[in-house]
């Protein structure tokens, strides 16, 4: 996959799917698959057009959390199959122009998108002026089709919900990561380097692997989580705890992973984290031998919960 910061020297003609995409969810996925057939029965190139930065920390000035931050991002876009990613500079001069300008000017004329996806809640333009139906009719003149996707929904516990970024951050805040997965289409994971801690897990008989997640990154609620590592194309349970680590007096928050029957050294390499299931909250204890059998429980629960 390819990927352009600007319109130049882009590959042309376009079948894209358009819109913000944080986390590539099911219902993302649901708008990019259309363009796959264009591909194949037109010679087109499948292609994914987003903003840079997101359209609200342009106006709010504000770095936003990001499901998917941009190497990320662009990792699970590949494994889709999408062949370019253009991240459109989102400016003054962007945000100005009006639904019609954007369509013909940039979508038509720069692109040469020749098909369109979007979800049916897209909305561009200056003030957000255009919605779905308006980039429909307006690039339909200039002969380009536009697919508009319904918004997808899941049955989760008896109730419809709609799949959303924002309810995939809801259930990441209330630890429900089986609905974030229901949403997602996959486990919510943490990718960083493992670096250097103070090893007062060791001194207990639970080595721990101190990961540094990109500071772009949406973390979930703290506490203690079972979860699937990722290391040099192993796959080993663990138990990861996100927080201040109360009991020995910890003063900032880090995201600290035990790897069970695992002996080899992880520092500076990089580990994917798969959350499989919260666990608890974090708690303090009253000494470091009841946060070791504390630490034996989740472990064994863990051992429980996930078979490999």
């Amino acid at each position: 996959m390819v990927v352009h910061y600007s319109l130049e020297n882009i590959i042309k003609p376009n079948a894209i799917a358009l819109g913000n995409f944080d986390g590539i969810h099911q219902g993302h996925k649901t708008v990019i698959k259309p363009i796959f057939e264009q591909f194949n029965n037109h010679q087109v190139c499948p292609t994914l057009v987003t903003f840079f930065p997101h359209p609200q920390e342009f106006f709010s000035g504000e770095k936003k959390q990001l499901l998917t931050p941009l190497e990320e991002k662009q990792e699970l876009l590949a494994q889709l199959g999408i062949k370019q990613l253009i991240l459109l500079p989102f400016d003054r001069e962007l945000a100005s122009l009006s639904a019609p300008h954007f369509v013909q000017n940039i979508l038509v004329e720069k692109i040469n998108a020749k098909y369109i996806s979007v979800g049916e809640d897209f909305c561009f333009g200056y003030r957000r002026q255009g919605n779905a139906e308006d980039l429909q009719q307006l690039a339909e003149k200039n002969g380009v089709k536009v697919n508009i996707t319904k918004e997808e929904k899941i049955r989760f516990q008896d109730n419809l919900i709609r799949i959303s970024s924002s309810a995939i951050r809801e259930g990441l805040k209330e630890g429900n990561l089986e609905l974030v997965k229901a949403m997602l289409g996959r486990h919510y994971s943490l990718i960083g380097k493992v670096v250097e801690g103070d090893k007062i897990g060791r001194t207990i008989g639970f080595p721990t692997a101190n990961i540094e997640v990109n500071s772009r990154k949406f973390l979930p609620r703290k506490g203690v989580y079972a979860v699937i590592v990722e290391v040099d194309k192993k796959i080993i349970r663990g138990v990861m705890n996100r927080g201040e680590r109360p009991t020995v007096s910890g003063l900032e928050t880090t995201n600290e992973i035990h790897l069970l029957n695992w002996s080899e050294n992880l520092y500076n390499k990089v580990i994917k984290v798969n959350l499989i299931q919260y666990l608890r909250s974090e708690q303090k204890f009253n000494s470091l031998n009841e946060l070791k059998q504390q630490i034996n429980l989740d472990c064994q629960r863990t051992s429980q919960l996930i078979k490999l």
